[in-house]
């Protein structure tokens, strides 16, 4: 098993959370400190994770340096599922780890199935406004700027999903959190659904665009809709055939169409390979070629 849990336990979230309000938070770094970044999504690595040191396997705490070292890169989204645990020992190594190697936390997604803002029992989304806001406090902890809750897969009532992200954004903004939005779930066909979310409950709720969450037939134009409100991108990439070449979508159209609307980072590969060794180098080729198209771009 690649790491000992894919969900939170609720006795090391308050543990965090207690933590956290004792030693005070931290403000993380501001965003447009990131302009022009590109870095890496955690969960990428998932299937090569591991919460010890294993031959052929990767534990997350090494992964900062890796990136360093190997792809000259700084900026890292993390995923809930790819944590070992959220005690304040291993949130606070993490976050040495990359301060460390001269990384820096930046998002935090909160990947924690069953929690739906959206839903139409009361009780349902209480439950999930609370899970959602002991995760924060780990965030705080980890010292990332963002965090992002899961959409749901059920299209929501948008007043009802507004009342609850904004009380997400109410508590982060009292901890230096910012709460994103992402085409997942109901929204992947719907290209018009991130704008409309953020009209719904207010400016303070920004957007993570997925290059590869769309549908087919909504990406470039929900691209073109989201990126307006970006303040981060997950530029996932799937399968790279043997010269290099991404069949399944036009990344360099989906990276114009992010600088067209005035996105300029961070950009975050979101990419996949069976062999660690191979997904290193591919996440290199991908890294080279936003950086010439972002040259390009700047020379136009």
């Amino acid at each position: 098993m690649i790491l000992p849990r894919r969900t939170f336990i609720s006795s090391a979230l308050g543990a965090a959370a207690g933590a956290v309000l004792a030693r005070g938070a931290s403000a993380p770094a501001p965003a447009a400190t990131l302009t022009g970044q590109i870095g890496i999504t955690t969960g990428s690595f998932f299937r090569h994770l591991s919460p010890e040191r294993a031959a052929g396997k990767l534990r997350l705490l090494d992964l900062p340096r890796l990136m360093r070292d190997e792809l000259d890169m700084r900026v890292i989204d993390l995923m809930t599922a790819t944590l070992v645990d959220l005690t304040p020992a291993y949130l606070d190594a993490l976050r040495q780890a990359a301060a460390d190697a001269g990384c820096v936390l930046t998002n935090l997604k909160m990947n924690q199935p069953g929690l739906d803002l959206g839903h139409p029992d009361l009780a349902v989304r209480r439950h999930a406004i609370t899970s959602y806001k002991l995760t924060m406090n780990a965030a705080v902890r980890l010292g990332v700027r963002w965090v992002r809750p899961l959409p749901a897969a059920k299209r929501p009532d948008y007043a009802v999903l507004a009342e609850g992200l904004r009380e997400l954004i109410d508590y982060g903004g009292e901890r230096g959190l910012g709460v994103l939005i992402e085409n997942f779930g109901w929204l992947m066909d719907d290209p018009d659904a991130i704008p409309a979310v953020i009209r719904a409950t207010g400016p303070e709720l920004k957007a993570q665009p997925d290059t590869g969450n769309w549908t087919d037939t909504a990406r470039y134009e929900g691209l073109a809709k989201a990126f307006p409100f970006a303040v981060s991108c997950d530029f996932k990439a799937f399968e790279l055939d043997a010269s290099g070449e991404h069949k399944r979508y036009d990344l360099k159209r989906c990276f114009q169409v992010g600088w067209d609307a005035g996105y300029r980072g961070p950009w975050f590969f979101e990419h996949f390979h069976s062999d660690l060794k191979e997904l290193v180098r591919e996440m290199g080729v991908l890294r080279d070629r936003i950086t010439l198209w972002t040259r390009e771009a700047q020379t136009r």
